[in-house]
């Protein structure tokens, strides 16, 4: 067997420099990934173990071996510095590309990609260009701050709409109304989370790679959340059941009144337009007397209907969502014991929520959901 190219023995220096690259997290990713290569190479590993630790294609790491010792650590960066760089693209070329990204994309198509934005781009009369990489492509997007690739899905509200202005605004007053501990305003959502089991241990992280699980799974079934928080006091409660239901609706509020809130007067519940959010399911679960005094302790706000943005619950389950529940969690006894503790060490960190949009704001930013002012300004 011949003898291995393109050695790599790093000096104090240039480890140092390297290991510098890597902590910061202030490079880019292929640098950081080539700085990992040249360490993990002057360590003596090969090529393939490379690979392995660092889940790159087995080209990769010769490459870098190559390039450094033909640069040096000036190997990181793609370009070379002493070579002169034409932009394929100039200011005006730059404007067509972004219009075309802008457009609707051609018939067949759902959306642009950059491969079909760079072959549609040459066809252009006006751009003299024989061909455009779909490198180039992304990078004058990225610059642009466009991904013609992504769309979101947004419910907007009809306009003047005075039954959302109505309720928007009833919300709003109430979360811009000073803490009141005998009327305790309180927010209450709902979600879902699926139950997923490992079929094989998934491998954990390491210096050089990343954690990483099978594909597969298995499926075990569904539990609901059901969260309530009051903002200004950055206190939240999660429970995990079975179902979601008016049954389930009712025992929420009962253990908001009997166990979390018994002094309060009156509590103010923040929540949306879902058919089990029923006052009118306390009679169908207790008895007329229970219900009426059940009742007399709520004072229910809804938010308007495609208005759920406004209940600072769903703050709270986004939260929960990207901090615990961004895992596979193979059954409810886990999922309980997961959830318990993020709740714990939310509220013993008293996470609150500064609300800042108020209804002058949403008198300036909504307008064409006022009849009113939409009336006069058409005048």
């Amino acid at each position: 067997m011949g003898r291995k190219k393109h050695i790599v023995n790093l000096s104090d220096k240039e480890r140092s420099e390297l290991e510098a690259i890597i902590s910061t997290g202030e490079h880019r990713a292929e640098d950081i990934t080539r700085a990992r290569i040249l360490l993990k190479a002057d360590e003596g590993l090969t090529d393939p173990a490379i690979c392995e630790h660092l889940d790159c294609s087995i080209s990769t790491p010769y490459r870098t071996r190559k390039a450094y010792a033909e640069r040096g650590l000036a190997a990181l960066h793609r370009r070379k510095p002493d070579r002169d760089y034409e932009p394929k693209l100039d200011g005006r070329d730059e404007a067509h590309l972004v219009a075309l990204a802008c457009s609707d994309p051609p018939d067949g198509y759902s959306r642009w990609t950059y491969q079909l934005l760079a072959d549609r781009f040459v066809t252009l009369e006006e751009i003299d260009l024989e061909t455009i990489s779909r490198e180039t492509v992304r990078q004058r997007l990225k610059k642009n701050d466009l991904k013609p690739y992504r769309s979101k899905h947004w419910l907007i509200p009809p306009k003047q709409n005075a039954k959302f202005v109505y309720r928007m605004e009833n919300v709003l007053a109430l979360y811009h109304e000073p803490y009141d501990e005998d009327r305790p305003v309180v927010c209450f959502d709902e979600s879902s989370k699926t139950l997923h089991k490992q079929v094989r241990d998934p491998l954990p992280v390491a210096p050089g790679a990343v954690a990483r699980e099978d594909t597969h799974y298995e499926r075990n079934g569904e539990r609901k959340i059901h969260i309530a928080t009051e903002p200004l006091t950055g206190w939240r409660h999660v429970t995990v059941t079975p179902r979601r239901r008016k049954r389930e609706f009712v025992e929420q509020m009962q253990e908001l009144v009997d166990e979390h809130y018994p002094d309060a007067v009156r509590i103010r519940v923040v929540l949306d337009n879902l058919n089990t959010h029923n006052p009118a399911a306390f009679y169908e679960f207790c008895t007329p007397e229970d219900a009426r005094a059940y009742l007399d302790r709520f004072e229910f706000h809804f938010t308007p209907k495609h208005g759920s943005w406004l209940n600072m619950a769903e703050i709270e389950l986004s939260a929960l969502t990207t901090q615990c529940l961004n895992q596979r969690i193979p059954d409810a006894a886990t999922l309980r014991t997961e959830v318990a503790a993020w709740e714990t060490d939310r509220n013993e960190a008293t996470v609150s929520i500064d609300w800042q949009f108020t209804a002058d704001d949403a008198r300036t930013k909504l307008l064409r959901l006022y009849p009113t002012i939409t009336e006069k300004k058409q005048d």
